[in-house]
């Protein structure tokens, strides 16, 4: 149960780091020499690594399994 909750969380932080990235782009479109918006979008990749990688490590030990009707078909 800890890891959604942690997938989640994780998830949420991406769209929040995203949209902080996104004000930050447009709040400072006359100032080129800040980069708020280089130093959020590089916290996104960070946090979208972590959660592939909490996603990975949720299939690899069974604790997240697919439930799709398809997925033993091929």
């Amino acid at each position: 149960m800890w890891l959604k909750i942690v997938i989640v969380f994780l998830f949420l932080a991406v769209l929040a780091s995203l949209s902080s990235a996104l004000f930050f782009l447009l709040r400072d479109m006359g100032a080129p020499e800040s980069k708020r918006t280089l130093y959020a979008l590089g916290i996104r990749v960070t946090l979208a690594v972590l959660l592939l990688a909490a996603i990975w490590y949720g299939f690899d030990s069974g604790t997240l399994s697919n439930t799709a009707p398809w997925a033993n078909k091929y």
